[in-house]
């Protein structure tokens, strides 16, 4: 009886501890989509969706930031057009 509570209690330890009970932050990431109807890109924070016709990603970049992504477009030569 004592060998299973200390048993139990261990396994609860080894499962509770900071490895298993944290769950692995998201980091942030924009990307830089181009319109092709409007020739307009725009920053967005959600993967962009290749199945769109007039849609398609002006950089292969992921950015950390929003302010990263927007100093971005203005270098890019597809989204200055």
């Amino acid at each position: 009886m004592k060998r299973g509570l200390l048993s139990f209690g261990v396994l609860l330890v080894i499962l509770g501890g900071p490895g298993l009970s944290q769950t692995a932050k998201k980091e942030p990431a924009f990307y830089i989509v181009l319109n092709s109807l409007t020739k307009k890109c725009t920053v967005v924070d959600k993967t962009p969706r290749t199945d769109t016709p007039n849609i398609t990603v002006a950089s292969d970049a992921i950015y950390r930031t929003r302010v990263e992504a927007e100093t971005a477009v203005k270098t890019l030569t597809s989204c200055n057009q």
